[in-house]
C-alpha cells in the first residue's frame, strides 16, 4: 500500500480533535469522487437493535455535527427516543475512518429553516410528499403525492414541514484511522465523559 501526499505525516502528534477533522475532510473534499460529506449514522431501537444507514453531514463546528431529516423516520423516532447515536466516516481513496459517539440534540427552528430554504425546490416538495420509512404501495402514489404538494404550494414559498428538522450529534468519542501495512493502522482516540468537558487523547492497538 503506497502513501500519497494526503496521508503522509504524523497526526497524531495534533491535540484538537475538530481542527484534524476540518483538515481530513477538506482532504476528502479533493480526493473523493462523490459525497465527501457522507457518513454512516447508527442508532438503536427501544429495545436495543441497531440500525444504521447513510446521510451527508451538513455543517460541523465546535458544537457538534448536524445532519438532517424526518422525524417520523425510523432514524428520526430511534434517534429522539435514545438521544444517542454513533458515526463513521470512511474516505476510500485516503484510507481513513473517523467514528464518533455522543449525545444528539435537535437543532433551532432558525438552523432548520436556514437550511431548508438553502435546499432545491424538488428537495423541499419532497420533505412534504415522502412519510419517510413507511410502508409505500408503488411508485405512482409517491409521484402523486409530489405532484399533490407541488400543486399545493405552486405560489409562494414552500415552509419546513413541522416533522422535518437536524440533529446534532455532540460527540464524546472521536476517532481517527488510517490505514498502514500491514494492518499496523494508527489509531488515535479522543474522549471526554461530557460534550462540555477538555479532551483527552490515547493511541490504540490497530
Amino acid at each position: 500500500m503506497s502513501e500519497n501526499q494526503l496521508t503522509s505525516g504524523d497526526f497524531s502528534e495534533n491535540d484538537d480533535p475538530f481542527g484534524l477533522f476540518a483538515a481530513w475532510l477538506e482532504d476528502a473534499t479533493k480526493s473523493e469522487p462523490n459525497d465527501p460529506n457522507a457518513v454512516a449514522v447508527a442508532s438503536v431501537d427501544e429495545t436495543g437493535m441497531p440500525n444504521v444507514r447513510m446521510v451527508l453531514l451538513k455543517e460541523f463546528d465546535l458544537r457538534g455535527f448536524v445532519f438532517y431529516t424526518n422525524f417520523e423516520s425510523q432514524k428520526g423516532r430511534e434517534i429522539l427516543g435514545q438521544r444517542k447515536a454513533a458515526m463513521c466516516f470512511h474516505w476510500k481513496t485516503l484510507r481513513r475512518q473517523v467514528r464518533l459517539r455522543g449525545e444528539v440534540e435537535v437543532v433551532s427552528d432558525e438552523e432548520a429553516d436556514a437550511y431548508y430554504r438553502s435546499r432545491p425546490l424538488g428537495s423541499r416538495i419532497g420533505a412534504w410528499a415522502s412519510r419517510q420509512s413507511r410502508p409505500l404501495e408503488s411508485r405512482f402514489a409517491l409521484e402523486k403525492a409530489v405532484a399533490e404538494y407541488t400543486a399545493r404550494f405552486a405560489l409562494g414559498d414552500v415552509p419546513r414541514p413541522p416533522h422535518w428538522s437536524g440533529f446534532r450529534l455532540r460527540p464524546v468519542s472521536i476517532e481517527f484511522w488510517h490505514d498502514r501495512k500491514f494492518r499496523l493502522h494508527d489509531r488515535i482516540v479522543f474522549s471526554r465523559a461530557t460534550p462540555e468537558e477538555g479532551w483527552s487523547k490515547e493511541r490504540l492497538y490497530p
